[in-house]
C-alpha cells in the first residue's frame, strides 16, 4: 500500500510540472538561490517548503497576495509569499505564480531559500521570516536602454513629481480591494512636444503604510540611477515595484501646421 501511494504522489507530481510546462511562462528577471546547505530529498525542510509553495499556488487564483509558515516552531520552518503586479487578472497572476513555483522546483530544489522575480509575479521562500520587512536587496530594473525621451523636463521635474502623488496615493490604499496599487494614465504637453505617461507604484500588503513610501522611494533612486532618460522602466524590489511608460514624443504644431520651437 505504501508503495502505490508513493507512485501515485510521483505521477500526480510529473502531471503538475507536465500542466505548468503548458501555460505560458512569464518573464523572468532574477533568481537568487542560496548555496546548498545539506538539504536531502527526506529532509523535513523539503516537506515544509512544498506544503508552502503549494499552498501559495491554490491561493494565487484567488487573489494577488499571499503569504504562508509550515513548520511554525520547529527547527525547518518556511516562510513564504507571493506578489502579483495590481494590473494582472487572477488568471495571469496564477499562470505566472504557477510557472515560478515550477522554476523554483527546477533551479533551487535544494536551497534553503529562493526568490524569482519576473514581469508579473514575485514568489519566494525562506527558513527566515521576512514579513513585513523593508529589504533594499536584492532589486531588479527593466527598462529601454536604446530609447530616449530627450525631454530634460520630463525627467527633471515631470516623471519625479508624478511618481511622488502617486507613492502618496499608494501608501494611503491600504484597504482597497488590490492594496498599496495605484496607476495612472495622462497625456503631457511640454515644450518639447506632448506624449502619454502611463505610470504605476504597488506595494506588498504585509507592508504598513510607512514602510510603503520607504520602498517605493528606494525605487525611485534606483530608478534614478540605472534608467535616466529611458522611455520605459520598471523597478522590482522584493516589497514594492514602480514603472512608467511614455509614448513617442509628438511635436507641438500651431493650426498652420508649422512646429512651435
Amino acid at each position: 500500500m505504501t508503495r502505490l501511494n508513493t507512485h501515485f504522489v510521483a505521477a500526480s507530481f510529473c502531471f503538475f510540472l507536465f500542466s505548468l510546462r503548458a501555460m505560458s511562462q512569464p518573464t523572468q528577471m532574477r533568481i537568487d538561490c542560496t548555496e546548498f546547505n545539506n538539504v536531502t530529498r527526506t529532509s523535513p525542510y523539503l516537506s515544509n517548503r512544498d506544503t508552502v509553495l503549494s499552498t501559495l499556488r491554490n491561493r494565487s487564483s484567488i487573489g494577488g497576495y499571499s503569504n504562508a509558515t509550515a513548520g511554525v516552531g520547529g527547527p525547518n520552518t518556511i516562510y513564504g509569499m507571493f506578489l502579483c503586479r495590481g494590473d494582472l487578472n487572477r488568471t495571469s497572476c496564477s499562470e505566472c505564480v504557477n510557472a515560478t513555483v515550477l522554476e523554483i522546483y527546477e533551479s533551487c530544489f535544494y536551497r534553503k531559500t529562493a526568490l524569482i522575480i519576473s514581469n508579473e509575479c514575485i514568489v519566494r521562500y525562506s527558513n527566515t521570516s521576512f514579513f513585513t520587512l523593508v529589504e533594499d536587496v536584492p532589486s531588479t530594473a527593466r527598462y529601454s536602454p536604446n530609447k530616449s525621451l530627450g525631454s530634460p523636463q520630463f525627467f527633471n521635474r515631470t516623471l519625479p513629481e508624478k511618481l511622488e502623488k502617486l507613492i502618496l496615493k499608494a501608501s494611503l490604499s491600504s484597504t482597497l480591494p488590490v492594496p498599496y496599487f495605484v496607476e495612472d494614465q495622462e497625456r503631457v504637453t511640454q515644450l518639447e512636444g506632448s506624449y502619454d505617461l502611463h505610470a504605476m507604484v504597488q506595494c506588498s500588503p504585509d507592508l504598513d503604510p510607512r514602510n510603503c513610501t520607504v520602498c517605493l522611494n528606494l525605487a525611485v533612486q534606483r530608478l534614478s540611477k540605472c534608467c535616466s532618460h529611458a522611455e520605459f522602466a520598471r523597478i522590482f524590489f522584493t516589497k514594492c515595484l514602480i514603472s512608467y511608460e511614455i509614448s513617442a514624443l509628438q511635436p507641438n504644431v500651431t493650426s498652420l501646421g508649422v512646429t512651435e520651437v
